[in-house]
């Protein structure tokens, strides 16, 4: 395990549908993934729970996997209110819990939330400083190091260089795990997230696999197009397969010791099914047998 990951382990679950299933059945999910051996469980948040909510129902359900509310809005919360809630799980918790923050998207912050969206990097750096500021929190507890910000592009993984323990980057090429690195240097986190479509035979995850990349697209071109993707939209087989890793177990440890070597520390994988409300178990079962430790 890398000194920069302690709690984590090398790989991690990103459960991007938790939002679609019952709170008793996300309690049984995080204590199978625990129970299967993996070091992490992420969590986004977009309009499902409230992210900081979900990860104390699934630390009090877990006895030693790390929860990462892995995209924390910063919309969604002032940073008064974020760091009263991180300490809060820190002290119930210890060491247990890794706060996430992301800029959000305009949509999101204008049209659900209400609020004005801002320059990513100038808000989040003036988040950053009420962060480290805030007043409040349980008695003896100080401002927590274990944070990390949801980051694509170089300026915003510069920031995470600059003011947290690292970055967390979802669903780009293991090219860009090594400029990440690059940016982020040699003593910061870097967890990414692969988006993978499990299967035996790379014919029955094909469509799946082209949905989930048109998918990741509207915030990713022009980082691809810097990848040597020149025409991101006509999503060629070549850029499906760089996105999303789909195939057999084999397959996808494959991808994942792609991004170790590039400079990744930890890798969380985000299993797409066509049944998003019904937790992949069994998949997740079947990749932990393969994957490094």
């Amino acid at each position: 395990m890398s000194a920069r990951t302690p709690g984590l382990g090398r790989v991690g679950i990103w459960a991007g549908d938790f939002d679609a299933l019952p709170a008793a059945d996300v309690r049984q999910a995080a204590t199978a993934i625990e129970d299967l051996g993996y070091g992490a469980l992420w969590l986004p948040e977009t309009t499902g729970r409230e992210a900081v909510a979900q990860a104390a129902i699934l630390l009090a359900a877990t006895r030693r996997i790390t929860v990462a509310a892995g995209m924390t809005d910063v919309y969604a919360r002032d940073a008064v209110t974020a760091a009263a809630a991180q300490r809060t799980l820190e002290e119930a918790f210890p060491g247990r819990f890794l706060l996430g923050l992301w800029d959000s998207h305009p949509s999101l912050a204008e049209d659900v939330r209400g609020h004005r969206f801002g320059p990513p990097l100038t808000i989040m750096r003036s988040y950053l400083d009420a962060l480290d500021s805030a007043p409040f929190g349980p008695p003896a507890t100080t401002a927590s190091p274990h944070r990390v910000l949801a980051a694509l592009d170089p300026g915003m993984l510069a920031l995470a260089a600059e003011r947290a323990r690292g970055a967390t980057v979802l669903g780009m090429p293991t090219e860009y795990t090594r400029t990440a690195r690059k940016i982020l240097g040699d003593d910061r986190l870097l967890a990414v997230t692969q988006l993978c479509v499990l299967s035996h035979d790379r014919a029955h995850t094909a469509e799946l696999a082209r949905t989930t990349a048109a998918a990741a697209l509207p915030n990713r071109r022009e980082l691809l197009r810097g990848l040597g993707h020149p025409s991101p939209d006509a999503l060629d087989d070549r850029l499906v397969d760089a996105i999303v890793a789909h195939g057999r177990a084999e397959d996808i440890t494959h991808r994942v010791q792609e991004h170790l070597d590039a400079g990744a520390d930890h890798v969380s994988l985000h299993l797409l099914t066509t049944e998003p409300h019904t937790p992949p178990i069994q998949q997740w079962e079947r990749l932990a047998g393969h994957l490094p430790t």
